[in-house]
């Protein structure tokens, strides 16, 4: 299946490059990075950054997300992971659409090596009528690709996502985002809660929790991981 992600992937940045070549101005741009250092009886080094670009063109979204994490500790890595999502989301109408979706992450403490999916998805949009707040659900079938060991090995998943955002002042916002992934030999769930305080006119202040639980995973390792950040959020 190794063969099958890469050209998915590939079409899906090519899309988006072409579609950022042709009309600029429709672009929106984020870039999200939050450090700590430390020095004298510990020392400590973390980074964790996030990137999303996405443009619409007619019924047509492309996005593309990029996040990751590193910390270490006198000169012992302690975290490393880096998870790319790509997307192309087709609007039938106000509230209904559907999207093609692959994601693509590397966990260095995880036990995988990596682990991959594509999904195909119909998603239907809520809370139109209200101005301060945005709901969103999909749900669709994939594949998982996973690698462990160096052995490759697939399964079919079914994946529910949703995502809320309430606009709590001119200032402020909250959003939620909570995806389910069944698989045959194991399950993911993942949330992401933030709170986002805009500072400048281009730069917020992010407070953030994720949270990844999968139900199977190898010998020694956790099922459940658990990130808390403080981040800048800047807007280009």
């Amino acid at each position: 299946m190794k063969s099958f992600f890469r050209p998915v992937l590939c079409v899906l940045l090519a899309t988006l490059g072409s579609s950022t070549l042709a009309q600029q101005s429709e672009l929106v741009r984020e870039l999200e990075v939050g450090a700590l250092f430390t020095s004298g009886n510990t020392d400590e080094h973390s980074l964790n950054f996030a990137g999303n670009i996405s443009r619409t063109q007619n019924n047509w979204e492309y996005r593309f997300t990029l996040d990751g994490i590193y910390a270490s500790s006198d000169d012992e890595t302690k975290g490393q992971r880096f998870y790319g999502v790509g997307s192309a989301n087709y609007e039938f109408s106000e509230d209904s659409f559907f999207l093609a979706r692959v994601s693509h992450e590397d966990d260095r403490f995880s036990g995988f090596d990596s682990q991959s999916d594509f999904t195909l998805s119909y998603g239907r949009g809520f809370l139109q009528a209200r101005n301060d707040m945005d709901l969103v659900f999909n749900t669709g079938i994939g594949i998982r690709w996973s690698r462990l060991d160096g052995s490759d090995f697939d399964e079919p998943i079914l994946r529910l996502a949703g995502e809320y955002e309430w606009i709590l002042s001119n200032s402020a916002t909250f959003s939620q985002e909570l995806a389910i992934e069944y698989g045959t030999d194991s399950n993911i769930y993942r949330s992401d809660t933030g709170i986002t305080t805009q500072v400048l006119e281009n730069l917020s202040l992010r407070f953030s929790l994720r949270l990844k639980h999968q139900t199977e995973v190898p010998a020694g390792r956790d099922e459940t991981d658990t990130e808390t950040a403080v981040t800048f959020v800047m807007n280009f």
